[in-house]
């Protein structure tokens, strides 16, 4: 079995951690040819994934667990809360899991702020993500924090490459 890794990036709305998830997999895919997947955490209940009378959305709104299958993807339908070990087995075989949220995972966490950092995430994290919007000296972070530049995403890879965590 493949020695499978991962890591969390966390941060306010409109932070960027979209922006540099999508950064970082295209070089680890491209650049580094690992395979990778994503999570995305929906901390709101807000997303929506499937059309309303398709067979797919029919089906999942009867509450049943649902993957839709084709020559080309794999689809799940789930209207139940998942731990993360049943998502990364569900995932079935990457290289690197990049997590989006879910800041009380035990995973190596990259936190992204512009303009102003909230100290509250300083538990939590172990790298800190800015651009030149903020003023690193302004604040105390505490001394394991490595600070990396958001604008720099071959620093982010390195970074995970040398610090995920084996799942």
């Amino acid at each position: 079995m493949k020695k499978r890794l991962a890591v969390a990036f966390t941060g306010p709305s409109n932070s960027g951690k979209t922006t540099l998830i999508l950064k970082v997999a295209r070089l680890l895919i491209h650049e580094h040819q690992r395979d990778v997947a994503i999570i995305k955490n929906d901390p709101k209940d807000k997303a929506h994934f499937d059309v309303p009378g398709k067979d797919s959305y029919k089906f999942s709104d009867t509450g049943a667990e649902v993957v839709v299958t084709s020559p080309t993807r794999t689809t799940l339908f789930s209207k139940r809360h998942k731990e993360l070990d049943e998502i990364i087995a569900l995932l079935g075989t990457f290289d690197i899991l990049l997590v989006e949220g879910l800041k009380n995972l035990s995973l190596p966490r990259i936190s992204i702020f512009r303009e102003h950092i909230d100290e509250s995430y300083f538990p939590y994290m172990n790298a800190l993500a800015v651009d030149d919007s903020i003023d690193i000296n302004a604040y105390a972070l505490p001394h394991h924090v490595d600070v990396l530049d958001l604008n720099n995403p071959h620093d982010v890879v390195s970074w995970i490459l040398t610090h995920a965590k084996v799942v």
